[in-house]
């Protein structure tokens, strides 16, 4: 059922139609844009489950075959991801060993890959979030390095990823939120670091943890109220103002008073 929602939602991007979901636009956005890259047309209807994709080009789409391929890579990007989270955490080959093969041989993981869903995206996101939050954590001994700006501007971008397909991203964000007060009060509580060095340790923080990730999710609604620019189903969600804007919107270029 929720490939066939989230199927049509990638078709309603590669043919520009306006719709409403009550998921932030990101992960919806890279289903369409998987399956654009792999030559799918956005013709298929997605009217019920079970429905056969018969000559249509789903296979970017969702995962056995190449709207299929996308989000299988992401969905095996999360054994890698938990392999290298646990062995940065433990320093232990056997533990990082038996994480991965628990993911590998997992049924869940496996379905929830193979179809198109926000599921695998998310996860993928959740999980950058986490590995990028532990290796910057490794980084600590030297910051302001070139690879410590990169763990933590990527887990900022990660973060707005996550929040980004689903709102229920919000818990790695606060994750993520409660290692960085406790990162912050050990350098308060250092009285070896000026304070003016403090300031450039949470300056850093704002900018890589907050303010990216708020340009990033800003910016994806931007490409999302771009690309749909087309009358379709979400219209009546949204005031006269707005449906004007839509190409075929019976108000399409109607003078709207304020």
């Amino acid at each position: 059922w929720d490939e066939t929602h989230f199927g049509k939602m990638g078709s309603y991007y590669i043919n520009r139609t306006f719709f409403f979901d009550v998921h932030p636009p990101l992960g919806k956005m890279l289903i369409g844009l998987a399956g654009y890259l792999s030559g799918y047309d956005g013709t298929f209807p997605f009217q019920k489950p079970g429905d056969r994709y018969e000559q249509h080009s789903y296979v970017g789409m969702r995962g056995v075959r190449l709207y299929r391929l996308f989000c299988a890579f992401l969905g095996s990007c999360l054994v890698p991801f938990a392999y290298l989270t646990v062995l940065e955490l433990s320093k232990s080959l056997p533990a990082a060993l038996l994480t991965a093969f628990i993911l590998i041989f997992d049924t869940g993981c496996i379905t929830l890959s193979q179809y198109i869903l926000l599921d695998p995206i998310l996860m993928f996101f959740l999980m950058g979030a986490v590995l990028s939050m532990v290796k910057c954590n490794s980084c600590a001994d030297r910051p302001f390095s070139a690879s410590w700006w990169f763990w933590l501007s990527l887990t900022g971008v990660n973060l707005a990823g996550a929040m980004g397909v689903k709102f229920v991203g919000l818990f790695v964000v606060l994750l993520v939120g409660l290692n960085t007060i406790y990162d912050l009060w050990n350098l308060l509580g250092n009285l070896s670091l000026s304070l003016v060095m403090f300031g450039k340790h949470l300056l850093a923080r704002v900018l890589c943890l907050i303010l990216l990730p708020l340009a990033f999710y800003t910016t994806m609604f931007a490409v999302h109220f771009t690309v749909l620019n087309k009358s379709g189903p979400g219209d009546g969600f949204f005031s006269s103002a707005f449906q004007s804007q839509l190409i075929g919107n019976n108000l399409h270029n109607v003078s709207i008073p304020e």
